[in-house]
């Protein structure tokens, strides 16, 4: 990408989206269009196709999508489906008419069989049953990366797709039924503390193991790709470490500063037994991720404190 060349983001507002606007921006691209929701609805097929035919950008960053926690993929599986299947949908095809030079689709490591090898491969996609908790969302994001390299395939088109692990950082949701297990672990400490409670209920075993990334690595990586992968294969990027659920949530007792104990529920479900990427592929393209675990838990909380009130 030059740095006046035309960039659609779609997905803007949320906490991937409104990160990359910024990088981009600080990379110094200038000529970057965007439109919120519900001034656009990328599930309408013809107010997608018209916007992207009016905008003519050259590349488009995917990111739109319907996400959250482990409780909003077990209860809203249709909707996590239909959404993100129907916006990819709608977004890719319409960058295929238009002729966009380079598309990059943002899916996630949760596409992977439930119990793959691990570290897990590109090549491991679609060798095993997926996660039951969030099978309607995996399906989605799988649907989305293949239209990345069918239409590589059969139309020639330049469109990749990369899968991240579990996402935090600053702009993260702390609704409590939609939010990631990093935000809720924060939301719920941080509360632990202020009210000084002895004991503080968490979901599940604390067993299952994932793979963390602060989300301005992410976006950075995501800029490094648009101007350095090409293929139709869909490509990991991730941290390369995961932690127990137990274990981070030591680390945030220690970083917020909570003095009671966990109480953990084995009765609620773990989800994947363990979520951990091969990301060597973008390694050897030279990109790897700035920040620890704990400085990026460090800056997501700093910034936690200055909306608590709100949250």
């Amino acid at each position: 990408m030059n740095s006046d060349s035309k960039i659609y983001l779609a997905g803007h507002q949320g906490m991937v989206g409104d990160s990359l606007l910024k990088a981009l921006k600080t990379h110094g691209y200038s000529n970057i269009c965007y439109k919120p929701y519900p001034d656009l609805d990328l599930k309408n097929q013809t107010d997608t196709f018209d916007y992207i035919a009016t905008e003519k950008p050259e590349y488009i960053f995917l990111i739109a999508g319907q996400v959250g926690g482990i409780l909003a993929n077990i209860n809203y599986p249709a909707k996590f489906l239909y959404d993100n299947l129907i916006i990819s949908a709608n977004i890719i095809e319409a960058a295929r008419i238009n002729q966009v030079k380079k598309l990059i689709f943002l899916g996630s490591s949760c596409i992977y069989p439930r119990l793959s090898e691990q570290p897990m491969k590109e090549e491991y996609l679609l060798t095993g049953s997926l996660e039951p908790t969030n099978e309607g969302y995996a399906i989605g994001k799988i649907a989305g990366l293949k239209l990345c390299e069918y239409y590589c395939k059969q139309y020639g088109c330049n469109f990749i797709a990369a899968m991240p692990p579990n996402l935090f950082g600053p702009g993260d949701n702390y609704n409590n039924e939609n939010s990631h297990v990093i935000s809720a672990l924060i939301k719920k400490l941080h509360k632990g503390k202020i009210e000084n409670s002895a004991s503080i209920p968490m979901w599940g075993t604390g067993s299952a193991r994932r793979e963390f990334m602060l989300v301005s690595d992410l976006v950075n990586g995501l800029i490094y790709l648009m101007n350095n992968y090409e293929g139709g294969q869909h490509i990991n990027i991730g941290s390369g470490t995961d932690v127990s659920i137990k274990e981070l949530a030591l680390l945030l007792k220690d970083i917020i500063g909570y003095t009671g104990k966990f109480s953990w529920d084995s009765s609620k479900p773990d989800g994947m037994p363990r979520k951990l990427m091969d990301s060597t592929r973008i390694r050897e393209l030279g990109w790897q991720p700035e920040s620890t675990l704990r400085t990026g838990l460090e800056i997501t909380y700093k910034r936690f404190l200055e909306y608590a009130s709100n949250v």
